[in-house]
């Protein structure tokens, strides 16, 4: 019987260490109470602890766009925060926290270049 808990105590700890919450296509493009001078589009895959993609900013003025920005970082131990790194094709970056809470990311910049506004709600779009 202690094997048996044993084994099934291993199970639920690696299920819970495997859930990738930041996973999928988060944007603002959808936020209802924003004025949307710029969509800013991150596009990121959870691999237990390391985080890897994409990010855009779009606007019409010419000024906010980015370009096509790499995305790197961690997820902390308790798997709803994460540090990610932005970087552009010139080597500006910038970093930033991720924090997901209920299906959304709070998106909070904490230093770097202007790549990228400094904080924002994001909403999943797909998986």
């Amino acid at each position: 019987m202690k094997k048996f808990l044993l084994l099934a105590i291993l199970i639920s700890l690696k299920s819970y260490s495997q859930s990738n919450r930041f996973s999928g296509t988060w944007s603002n493009e959808n936020c209802k109470n924003c004025k949307k001078e710029y969509v800013f589009t991150i596009t990121i895959a959870q691999s237990n602890y390391a985080i890897f993609g994409t990010a855009e900013v779009t606007s019409e003025h010419k000024e906010l766009n980015s370009g096509i920005l790499e995305v790197s970082g961690y997820v902390y131990p308790l798997g709803d925060r994460a540090q990610i790194k932005l970087k552009d094709k010139d080597g500006i970056s910038s970093s930033a926290v991720l924090i997901t809470n209920e299906g959304v990311l709070q998106f909070n910049k904490r230093g770097g270049g202007d790549l990228v506004p400094k904080e924002f709600i994001l909403n999943k779009l797909y998986e």
